[in-house]
């Protein structure tokens, strides 16, 4: 592909190879950062057959936009994953201030002075979607026909990093912690308050009489219910301390094992 290129051309034509294999966003990353044009394009291969529409994304950049995408009619995930999708976007959508376009394929055209803000991002979660939006500048989308497949990374993989993109990106977990909490005292007031009336008159807030309470088999669900939530707020808590244990060691993203030019 590269060799019918004229020799101009070929010079600027890098292949770099990491030395481990990295998600695809941290990828994404290692090309952007040796980019040095006035704009720069992600393009998939599943548009390789047409090379025009790099040509239409630069097109439509000249009409005042940074950044131009390729939109998808539709994705293409059932089942669960596509239950988990919707979740996740909808959380993005109603608990931050970032447009994220849940349709949007990888494939884009970033502007140079676009491209500068993101590199200035340090972070170690890169969900470039999220990127895109957080940086501010004018954005636009280019319909295509092609619908987004399924991700090729594991259910867990995909699980963990949007995760770390909620805890990252919203105030999502915040909001339902502080309602599990404000739950969990009004819960407790009211067995405390329910506990003694019983005591005190016999009778509890339904109406029933009670000589003798026992309590035990309800005593044994509630623990079990409320212990469910504490693991879920740990692994929580885990994964979101995880992230900032990977912010302050600072670790690259990526390592470059050699970079070849044609």
């Amino acid at each position: 592909a590269v060799a019918p290129l004229p020799e101009e051309m070929r010079q600027s034509v890098f292949l770099i190879n990491l030395s481990s294999t990295v998600n695809k966003n941290h990828a994404i990353m290692a090309g952007l950062e040796r980019a040095n044009g006035d704009y720069s394009a992600i393009f998939e291969f599943l548009f390789l057959e047409q090379p025009a529409l790099v040509t239409a994304l630069y097109d439509k950049s000249q009409e005042g936009f940074d950044i131009v995408y390729l939109r998808a009619p539709r994705r293409e995930t059932r089942g669960p994953g596509a239950l988990f999708y919707r979740l996740f976007y909808y959380i993005l959508r109603h608990y931050s201030d970032l447009k994220v376009d849940e349709k949007a394929h990888d494939t884009r055209l970033i502007s140079r002075r676009a491209l500068n803000s993101m590199l200035r991002l340090r972070e170690n979660l890169r969900y470039m979607k999220a990127i895109y939006a957080m940086i501010g500048y004018r954005t636009e989308a280019l319909p295509v026909d092609e619908p987004l497949h399924r991700d090729r990374d594991r259910f867990s993989d995909q699980f963990r990093t949007s995760l770390l993109a909620i805890t990252s990106y919203t105030s999502f977990l915040r909001t339902l912690l502080l309602w599990i909490f404000l739950f969990s005292l009004f819960f407790l007031g009211l067995v405390v308050f329910n506990a003694v009336k019983v005591k005190l008159t016999n009778v509890d807030l339904l109406g029933n009489y009670h000589q003798t309470v026992s309590g035990w088999t309800f005593l044994v669900v509630l623990i079990s219910i409320f212990f469910a939530i504490t693991c879920l707020n740990l692994y929580i808590m885990s994964i979101y301390l995880s992230n900032i244990y990977n912010e302050i060691k600072q670790r690259p993203l990526y390592i470059i094992e050699s970079v070849k030019r044609f």
